[in-house]
């Protein structure tokens, strides 16, 4: 999604197990008429069909050659990342390109051209999950492309690309305190939006890289392509095949595939953790100790006297003490073995709210330009942040 994919090898690694298959069996009945294996739509016609169905947002149906208008022919400067599923282009929205369209800068997601099932199976859930759900802090789907082999989708531009990119950059500014406060709590809200809703939603592949930053930090969870019907009714979990990013994925869930809203709150926990210590989930170049993250960090979370030990040093200290220890008790908490014992996402909104330093806005205090950039069809205008 967007601009949250850095060049050159992709960061996800898709967690599997071939002896698992995806079962429908404990899927809710909107969730097996939009992913049936023989049912899946596979035509431009049949998943607009689908879509008006069950969608309540208005989506724009692009074609092909329009995409080739806003991204300049998918030029190689225009691209923003890649991953996995194939690449991510900067485009531009002109009033010329249809009428009545007003100017805008957009991401233009690209799935590779093989077309395999899973491929179009994740392209799909995407355009279906984000045609139904609207919040602050999901990232909002303009349109699609469903035209021969091309599965595309359009997303609003969020400038400051993903967590994973701020966070771990090593020549951009380190995030302050407030602003990793800031970017815990608004996604925080964004999962607790997705388990409350009227058909609730596991989102199963929360990280750094799927979060994303407007130019004041504001965040807005994309990229919903694992994303599931959570269970329903007596049910207390759904079966499914093994999917998400190793690092991140709970444990119980590896283990047995079952899946259940507490999967995503391990997943807060080790972005949370990420964020208070700068590092990230995995890396293999460190001591064979501290290569997971997690298993490193959570038995000194509850050491008052280490803990400050493991928070990011780039911060230089410069965090208030207390808060430090309340957001470390909520990583802890989100990442017990035991899902029963992991608060719910609505307790953790409650948990980081009084931790945000409110009144700052980070763009405020730099000046802003007005970059006037060349497009194929016309010209857009944007403020961009100057560095001082």
């Amino acid at each position: 999604m967007g601009n949250c994919f850095c060049r050159g090898q992709p960061s996800i690694y898709r967690v599997s197990s071939n002896a698992k298959s995806e079962s429908t069996k404990d899927e809710s009945p909107s969730q097996k008429a939009r992913m049936d294996h023989t049912k899946m739509p596979s035509n431009p016609e049949e998943v607009e069909d689908l879509r008006r169905r069950s969608a309540t947002n208005p989506l724009i149906v692009f074609s092909f050659d329009e995409l080739k208008i806003m991204t300049g022919n998918f030029r190689q400067d225009y691209m923003l990342g890649g991953g996995g599923f194939g690449s991510v282009y900067k485009g531009y929205i002109t009033q010329d390109l249809r009428e009545g369209f007003q100017p805008i800068t957009v991401a233009v997601k690209v799935h590779d051209g093989d077309n395999s099932y899973q491929g179009h199976r994740e392209w799909l859930a995407e355009v279906i999950f984000l045609g139904q759900l609207s919040h602050p802090n999901l990232v909002k789907l303009i349109g699609y492309c469903c035209e021969a082999d091309h599965r595309v989708l359009i997303y609003e531009y969020m400038a400051r690309g993903s967590v994973e990119n701020n966070l771990f950059s090593r020549v951009l500014l380190p995030l302050s305190w407030s602003i990793r406060m800031k970017i815990a709590f608004g996604a925080a809200k964004g999962l607790a939006f997705l388990h409350e809703a009227e058909k609730p939603v596991i989102y199963r592949d929360f990280k750094t890289s799927n979060i994303l930053l407007d130019l004041e930090y504001n965040t807005k969870l994309s990229d919903f392509g694992l994303a599931k019907d959570g269970p329903v009714g007596d049910k207390s979990h759904v079966s499914t095949r093994i999917m998400g990013t190793y690092g991140y994925a709970a444990p119980e869930y590896i283990m047995t595939g079952h899946l259940t809203p507490r999967s995503d709150v391990y997943s807060f926990g080790v972005v949370l953790l990420e964020l208070l210590t700068g590092r990230k989930s995995l890396e293999k170049s460190r001591p064979a100790r501290e290569q997971n993250l997690t298993d490193w960090a959570l038995p000194l979370l509850r050491e008052k006297k280490k803990l400050l030990n493991i928070i990011d040093p780039r911060l230089d200290g410069d965090y208030p003490i207390k808060a430090v220890h309340k957001a470390a008790m909520l990583a802890y908490h989100c990442l017990n073995r035991n899902p029963k014992a992991r608060p719910l996402m609505r307790d953790i909104v409650d948990s980081l709210e009084p931790l945000q330093i409110h009144g700052e806005v980070p763009t405020s205090e730099k000046p802003t330009l007005t970059v006037i950039t060349d497009t194929p069809n016309g010209v857009i205008k944007e403020k961009v942040q100057t560095l001082t």
